[in-house]
């Protein structure tokens, strides 16, 4: 009997997570992606972050950047642990070119968002806005295959979103000064694109 077929034990497992092959490898590649300026520290921070001063001043790339920087070593490993969460629900769900695409594209939304309807706010990092966009992404690809997952998933976010902008962020969130309006603007862009992509009618 082989215990690691692609139906069972470890490979089944693995396969379950979509951490399989090549899919694991990218998830670790990934995850470091959000990790390194993190081990940069602060320069990282200065250099990266959604910074309205700047971004006025041309520095356009914050745009984007401000997405892969985080306030500290503890929102790094959340935002890494909602990706891996992202991950193993939806990985199979957009060919890798789409999902990158996804990725920014949520994040730009966010950047976009926040510079126009919060004029206020000066300054932001993290990954958690893009990581709602990819949410929203791969639970439109689960309704299109009118998987049930895909409306509890549906339910499960606009009832996360309303919440948070009528009550503010959820009690376990994990950090303070948690940017709602960010989860808002990430999810609509994940809506948008996935709008209009094709996702894979059969991932696994």
């Amino acid at each position: 009997m082989n215990v690691d077929s692609p139906a069972t034990g470890l490979g089944g497992f693995l396969k379950s997570l979509n951490c399989d092959r090549g899919y694991g490898v990218a998830l670790l590649c990934v995850c470091a992606l959000l990790a390194v300026p993190e081990l940069i520290g602060e320069p990282a921070r200065r250099v990266l972050s959604f910074d309205r001063g700047a971004i006025g001043a041309g520095q356009w790339w914050r745009l984007l950047s401000a997405h892969f920087v985080h306030v500290d070593l503890e929102h790094a490993v959340l935002n890494s642990l909602g990706l891996v969460l992202m991950w193993a629900l939806f990985a199979r769900d957009y060919s890798p070119w789409r999902w990158a695409a996804i990725y920014c594209g949520s994040a730009i939304a966010v950047s976009i968002g926040l510079w126009y309807a919060n004029p206020e706010l000066q300054w932001y990092v993290g990954a958690s806005g893009a990581l709602h966009g990819v949410m929203a992404a791969g639970t439109i690809a689960h309704l299109r295959r009118r998987d049930l997952d895909g409306w509890i998933l549906a339910i499960f976010i606009v009832g996360k979103l309303a919440y948070e902008q009528l009550a503010g962020a959820l009690p376990f969130a994990g950090t303070t000064n948690t940017i709602v309006d960010a989860h808002l603007y990430g999810a609509l862009g994940g809506v948008v694109l996935a709008l209009l992509m094709n996702s894979r009618r059969q991932p696994l």
